[in-house]
């Protein structure tokens, strides 16, 4: 079911991993990826190189390269370009078409639940023979949840209930309702929680879900387990974290006194310099509701489980990789020091020997679920004692 691997594609380490991804987990080509890798230098490249790309795939009746090169292509276009919502909904309706009798035959169900003036999607199944347990399972700071179907038809396979949603920031709830995103993940959680009336669930979070995982169970004890699916603890720490310190200082400091005019130019010129930071602003700016780079800073500081997190009193498992991207290893220390009532915690992380080394371990997807459900089955052993 899952592939395993990591590709040399980009020497841009955001290009490169995200294009993993299209492989990984979109289902795409290898050779071709490979082909059209070297020509990719900006946001506007990566566009008109996977469009190419599920246009051939089209072409050539492979429906499934085709719905992960379409979610990709969309993947890089900024909120500004008219063509980023119609590809975002060909992609959809795409993966609805062509799975249809897929999700009928395993009984997965996609429901609308209500929230605010919207809905949050969630695709559910019950687990196949005796259920060993319910998972509450949800991405990151730009996933949606066909996306993540694999993982579901896996968890389902290993005796899982399984309910996968996405919240205000995420997939269609950002893109066609215009749901910023909210630090405060207990609120779309609740919702689902009542809707479907669980109990003594697992929630996993993957990539910023790290953060929105723990910061949810922290205020809502129906949650028994915690999977932070990436080192989370705070998201402006995370976006500064590759910088050197004086610059992380001098950045902390223009904000807390409010320079902002100084601030927003210091990151333009950033984000003139690093595609990464480009799009992570630009992305950022759109998800989060705000107009400037001091704007969006301003909203992601909420995103932190300073303050939040003696809160959380589960049984926690944190799964990282030693050569995440995005997300510095050494930043687990300061999430274990926020942490201090837990029931348990456990870190697990994965290197490159393992081709799991990666942001979310996108090389060796079946090493961290069998991760995940071994850990599970330790804390209900150990509970039941």
């Amino acid at each position: 079911m899952f592939r395993k691997g990591t590709y040399q594609f980009n020497r841009e380490p955001n290009f490169n991993f995200q294009l993993n991804r299209v492989v990984m987990w979109g289902n795409g080509d290898p050779e071709e990826v490979l082909s059209v890798s070297e020509g990719i230098t900006d946001s506007r490249s990566w566009v008109d190189a996977l469009t190419s790309l599920a246009r051939k795939a089209e072409e050539e009746g492979r429906t499934e390269a085709q719905i992960g090169y379409l979610r990709m292509s969309e993947f890089f276009m900024y909120d500004s370009d008219p063509e980023k919502v119609e590809t975002y909904r060909r992609a959809k309706n795409l993966f609805y078409e062509y799975y249809a009798d897929e999700l009928m035959e395993h009984a997965v169900e996609r429901t609308d639940v209500p929230y605010k003036k919207g809905t949050i999607p969630v695709m559910h199944c019950k687990a196949k023979g005796e259920c060993r347990g319910r998972i509450l399972l949800h991405g990151g700071n730009d996933s949606y949840i066909e996306e993540f179907y694999p993982i579901l038809r896996y968890f389902q396979e290993k005796g899982y209930d399984v309910y996968l949603f996405e919240g205000p920031g995420q997939g269609g709830v950002l893109r066609e309702q215009n749901m910023k995103f909210d630090p405060a993940w207990e609120r779309p959680v609740k919702a689902v929680l009542d809707h479907f009336n669980l109990d003594d669930v697992t929630i996993i979070g993957a990539s910023l879900g790290g953060y929105l995982a723990p910061r949810a169970a922290a205020f809502e004890k129906r949650i028994t387990k915690v999977i932070g699916w990436s080192i989370f603890p705070d998201f402006f720490d995370i976006l500064l974290a590759d910088d050197p310190k004086a610059l992380r200082i001098i950045m902390d400091s223009m904000y807390r006194h409010g320079h902002a005019g100084i601030f927003n130019k210091l990151y333009r010129k950033m984000m003139e310099k690093s595609e990464l930071v480009k799009w992570n602003l630009m992305h950022g700016m759109y998800a989060y509701g705000a107009k400037d780079p001091v704007g969006y800073v301003k909203k992601v500081r909420k995103f932190t489980l300073k303050g939040v997190g003696d809160k959380v009193t589960q049984d926690m498992l944190i799964l990282a990789g030693r050569d995440d991207h995005m997300i510095m290893p050494s930043l687990f220390c300061e999430e274990f020091d926020l942490l201090p009532n837990v029931r348990s915690l456990a870190l697990q992380m994965y290197s490159n020997m393992d081709d799991a080394g990666s942001h979310c371990n996108m090389g060796n997807m079946k090493l961290a679920l069998d991760t995940m459900i071994r850990w599970m089955d330790q804390m209900d052993d150990k509970n039941e004692a």
